[in-house]
């Protein structure tokens, strides 16, 4: 799946609309939504996936942005393996899920402001070690 997004060009045309969309934010903004993004679709789809998605697209933001990707990448990382906010998201939330006694409800209220928390650190310590 990542192979046909860069093939075909559809990493740069979703980069190019990623980087009018955080054009205003500058590149601490474009990290920001690209670990927005990854959070969404790790939370629906399982993490593997959600990182093989947005790694050509990061990539594609990096190089047009002339920064390394390794910024990128690492919030990939770590927003892929943050999926607290459903229990569909990773393994062990759906294995603790019924056995716990645990609503849907009770993993978006502690899941989403923990994957928040998680957005903010990550981006503030991406930017200061990779790209300033």
């Amino acid at each position: 799946m990542g192979t046909a997004l860069d093939q075909t060009g559809a990493a740069a045309w979703v980069a190019d609309h990623f980087i009018q969309l955080t054009k205003g934010a500058g590149v601490i903004g474009a990290i920001a939504a690209v670990y927005l993004l990854t959070t969404v679709f790790t939370e629906v789809i399982t993490n593997n996936a959600a990182a093989v998605l947005m790694v050509p697209i990061s990539l594609a933001i990096a190089t047009q942005l002339a920064v390394d990707p390794m910024a990128f990448f690492v919030a990939i990382a770590i927003a892929a393996s943050a999926s607290f906010a459903t229990p569909i998201g990773y393994q062990a939330n759906l294995i603790v899920y019924g056995p716990g006694g645990y609503r849907f409800s009770d993993f978006l209220k502690i899941g989403i402001p923990l994957n928040t928390l998680y957005m903010i650190v990550t981006v503030i310590m991406v930017y200061f070690v990779w790209i300033i």
